[in-house]
């Protein structure tokens, strides 16, 4: 087994990694497990910048090979919000019940609902700086639907579904996410490496 050390404290997130990783030769090594309780602090106005930032810091505290990824919301209709802010969209207190609420909220009586989401992982490897990015297009429900996932899957039905990734088996959001698509381009890359 290959480790894989992700500058993240989001176990929703790195469940969702391992899963997308299951039949292959890596394991995901949180900040949790490495005993470091730090909310890295996201400042950057790109997804790849905050990722550039998470993996930067746990570069810096263990010199070690680091993995990072932020992903964001884009509703086409409200000019790519919540995008860089999907996390925060209604405080800083990170509310997923919240932050859908406000999005729902900004969406009504809006017809084009159309959106995606998107993933940008960094890896730090030997010092060099590589990007993954994985994308898919979708649209906004008009109320939260299913209990599976998290953030805003509740109201994310993906292009070719006419479920939300919350209503979806896990084992389907695995293959067809955003998360999965970057992830499936890390791998392929780091087993050519």
């Amino acid at each position: 087994m290959h480790e894989l050390i992700i500058a993240s404290a989001n176990a929703h997130k790195i469940r969702e990694i391992e899963k997308i990783l299951e039949s292959t030769p890596y394991k995901v090594i949180g900040l949790k497990d490495l005993g470091i309780d730090t909310d890295i602090e996201e400042t950057a106005d790109s997804l790849q910048g905050n990722a550039r930032i998470k993996a930067q810091f746990l570069h810096q505290l263990l010199n070690k090979d680091i993995l990072s990824e932020d992903s964001g919301l884009f509703v086409h209709a409200l000019n790519g919000d919540p995008g860089v802010k999907t996390a925060r969209y209604a405080g800083p207190e990170k509310d997923n019940n919240q932050n859908i609420a406000l999005l729902l909220k900004k969406l009504d009586g809006i017809s084009d609902r159309s959106a995606y989401f998107m993933t940008v992982i960094c890896l730090i490897q030997n010092g060099e700086y590589h990007y993954f990015e994985g994308k898919i297009e979708g649209n906004i429900a008009a109320t939260k639907n299913g209990d599976g996932g998290f953030g805003y899957d509740p109201v994310f039905i993906p292009e070719g579904y006419t479920q939300t990734f919350a209503e979806l088996p896990e084992s389907v959001k695995a293959n067809i996410s955003h998360r999965a698509i970057a992830v499936e381009k890390l791998v392929n890359f780091l087993s050519h490496n």
